[in-house]
């Protein structure tokens, strides 16, 4: 094993972990990450995919009981089980249809560090704008959202095509200013995330099938145990923090790392690879 590469393995899938359900987008990250590692070209496509699936993995371990209920009631054509799985399939409609029309060319000429920068600031000030506003909650479980709650928090998943924007973090904002409770907008988030990622992650392993190799099996199973593990903390971690806190602090979070970014590139810092 290349033990340089699988250090840069278990730093990719610790950052993965770590910001894929947290409002800071996880695609911002190990893009630039990757660059600053060096960890570039099409066998890091591959990878990302991989240490997705480590992150998704936490997720269904952590509400593994839920989604077993979910599972025995779709069996038993239990209503709310029906409901919820109907609530989540037209979520993932908007970001699916958007993302075959558009994401070639979103890929294309967003994927590189400084558009990420200033969506990372972009997005910092509509959390600012979202937690500002008065909170009116007309829904505090995830189970008593409607079809067009859904289809409201789907468009707002949408918008995280643009590299930066962070899926969780519009879902969850998304969600505030559609009448969720913090509690709700995350959990709805979470369990969003399963089947986007589940098949973003093997839309994009057919699409690169031929770059999947053997050798790159060890490589990649520390990426992924690294991304299951630090996904899990995450997520925890969240779920703690938002029963007594806003999604304030991730702003400013946003705010410093896209000037940071911004900062060293043009300070010539660092040579992130922009155009």
């Amino acid at each position: 094993m290349d033990w340089i590469l699988a250090f840069k393995a278990l730093i990719l899938g610790v950052v993965e972990g770590l910001t894929e359900f947290l409002p800071i987008s996880s695609t911002g990250h190990l893009i630039l990450t990757g660059d600053l590692l060096n960890y570039t070209g099409e066998t890091s496509k591959v990878f990302l995919i991989v240490i997705q699936t480590g992150a998704i993995m936490a997720i269904c371990w952590e509400y593994r009981v839920k989604i077993a209920d979910i599972i025995k009631g779709l069996f038993k054509r239990e209503t709310k089980a029906l409901k919820f799985t109907l609530n989540l399939a037209i979520a993932f409609m908007p970001l699916a249809i958007l993302g075959l029309t558009f994401g070639s060319l979103i890929k294309a000429h967003l994927f590189k560090p400084i558009p990420v920068a200033l969506a990372f600031i972009a997005g910092a000030f509509v959390i600012f704008w979202a937690e500002k506003r008065e909170h009116t909650i007309r829904i505090n479980e995830v189970e008593e959202m409607t079809w067009i709650d859904a289809l409201k928090l789907g468009f707002a998943q949408a918008l995280a095509l643009i590299p930066g924007t962070s899926r969780s973090g519009a879902t969850i904002i998304g969600g505030l200013l559609f009448g969720l409770s913090r509690k709700a907008a995350t959990e709805f988030s979470f369990f969003l995330a399963i089947p986007t990622l589940i098949i973003a992650s093997l839309y994009d392993l057919y699409q690169h099938q031929e770059l999947l190799h053997n050798a790159d099996l060890p490589i990649f199973c520390v990426g992924l145990l690294a991304a299951f593990f630090s996904a899990l903390l995450a997520v925890r971690g969240l779920l703690r923090y938002i029963s007594h806190h806003d999604f304030t602090i991730f702003a400013w979070y946003r705010i410093v790392f896209g000037l940071l970014v911004i900062g060293t590139a043009y300070g010539g810092l660092v040579e992130w690879t922009v155009d």
